[in-house]
């Protein structure tokens, strides 16, 4: 295995792939690198002179300036390279530059799921006590407690959500907190719905009915705790019912064009854009290949890299709703006086990540080849087939939760410093690298650090590739699934009252 990972032929920069000493000389091209400071795993090498202002240059573009010039062999990070970004940018549609789509073998994938005669499919059967605030959130927990009993062995699990919103918020606030709870109650992988009300607050059921749209009354029930005299014993009334409509559901072949999968990372390091996120990126291009869906969110790691996913678009329509994906959630930092540049977590660069370009430009990799489909706000469902564009922002409880609600039936998560979280629908963690993969098998799902070892993609990508279509059939589960996922995280932005 060599020491030196050269990503584009381009690159003025290396991966360190173990931890090299101060003096050391490694090979890379056939060409010798003398190191002249201890390069920690997973950061970079200057592997030419870069003279102060230069552009530094990673994945064949630049992810950031020279802050003095940095000569060969040299640590290559935070101390000595800043960001680019800055305001607002106009783009121009290119679509001559981008990408040349992957092609794949013709290969009809299809996973064991439940089919709901909408034209979707669930991979999970489980009944949801949603309320529409937090004001009941105990509620809802006290009524899934004592709604256990009635759990058969065709439905997955009963589970109570909560969250702090729903009463004392305004304007996009509410909507967001109604858009993501409506869609949540129509999530394929929720067998059946109680939604929960308290009575008084300011997301009424009235209001969540009309974000909900049409529904099956058998599928979809209401309680209004004030005008119940005990809600918790006609809330778990109302879930017996829930369930014998649920129970009523088995699996069955389903094709791969039902699935929607989301892509997400998070506490990454510098392997996570040569491994995970190229490796889920082949997943995408395979489920949007076979006609299903894959939705890329995150939108300020797409700073730094938006012109590659917009040269994507399928038409200039996307390609203005992309801009505007892009620039509003600029205004929305610039409005709070962040800056556009700012590189969100310490554990990125403690892994290896310098700049919020080098960070983006390994974290669009999730999206594959495949062309821009739709651009979706927040709170919004999927609707068409394809790759799309999700509003949301780095965080991960926050854009998990929005990628549930969008009509995910999992989310692929890739990591390369590790965690445990859950969200409504099964997280699958990807790991980065081996040494993390093997210390934190009870959160890691798969290894894609192998490909550092010698192994190919296209062998790996088949491999996880299956274990995705047995997660999305229930003989295997994420092990995020075996922790609480109770909690659902809502964007928010405007005032209390």
């Amino acid at each position: 295995m060599p020491q030196l990972y050269k990503i584009n032929e381009s690159d003025n920069v290396a991966v360190a792939v173990e931890r090299i000493p101060q003096g050391t000389t490694v090979m890379l091209d056939g060409e010798p690198v003398e190191i002249w400071q201890e390069i920690p795993l997973g950061h970079k090498v200057a592997i030419s002179d870069i003279p102060k202002g230069a552009e530094v240059i990673k994945y064949g573009f630049p992810i950031g300036i020279a802050k003095q010039t940095i000569p060969m062999g040299s640590w290559v990070h935070t101390h000595n390279v800043q960001s680019e970004l800055g305001d607002l940018l106009e783009y121009k549609y290119e679509p001559s530059k981008a990408t040349i789509p992957r092609s794949y073998p013709k290969k009809e994938y299809t996973f064991m799921g439940y089919d709901r005669g909408n034209g979707k499919a669930g991979i999970r059967n489980e009944v949801w006590i949603i309320p529409t605030v937090g004001c009941v959130n105990a509620i809802a927990r006290s009524i899934e407690q004592g709604a256990q009993r009635y759990l058969t062995n065709n439905i997955d699990g009963i589970y109570a959500y909560s969250h702090p919103h729903g009463c004392s918020q305004l304007d996009d606030d509410q909507l967001h907190t109604q858009k993501i709870l409506a869609g949540l109650v129509n999530s394929p992988n929720a067998g059946a719905v109680l939604v929960l009300g308290l009575g008084c607050e300011n997301n009424q059921i009235s209001l969540m009915k009309e974000a909900i749209g049409e529904y099956d009354p058998d599928r979809v029930k209401f309680l209004v705790c004030q005008e119940s005299e005990d809600e918790i014993a006609d809330g778990i009334e109302i879930v017996k019912e829930l369930c014998a409509y649920a129970d009523q559901f088995h699996r069955t072949e389903q094709p791969a064009s039902k699935l929607v999968i989301g892509l997400k990372c998070g506490g990454s390091d510098g392997f996570s854009g040569i491994t995970a996120n190229p490796l889920v990126g082949t997943i995408a291009d395979k489920i949007t290949t076979a006609g299903g869906t894959a939705a890329l969110t995150e939108v300020p790691e797409m700073f730094g890299a938006e012109t590659l996913l917009m040269n994507r678009c399928r038409n200039e329509e996307t390609f203005n709703k992309t801009v505007s994906l892009i620039n509003d959630f600029k205004s929305y930092f610039m409005r709070y006086g962040e800056k556009i540049n700012e590189n969100p977590s310490p554990g990125n660069k403690a892994g290896g990540i310098t700049t919020l370009e080098d960070k983006s430009l390994g974290c669009v990799q999730k999206g594959g080849t495949s062309p821009v489909i739709d651009v979706l706000k927040y709170g919004d469902r999927a609707t068409e087939k394809g790759l799309l564009l999700l509003e949301g922002p780095g965080n991960d409880l926050v854009a998990a939760n929005a990628l549930a609600a969008s009509g995910c039936h999992m989310v692929l998560f890739t990591t390369g410093r590790g965690t445990p979280f859950a969200c409504p629908v099964p997280t699958v963690k990807i790991a980065s690298n081996s040494p993390l993969a093997t210390r934190k098998k009870n959160w890691i799902d798969f290894n894609a650090g192998v490909l550092l070892e010698d192994q190919t993609m296209d062998a790996v990508s088949d491999r996880f590739m299956q274990l995705v279509l047995d997660i999305a059939s229930g003989t295997r589960h994420a092990k995020s699934e075996r922790l609480d996922k109770h909690e659902l995280a809502i964007f928010k932005d405007g005032v209390t009252l």
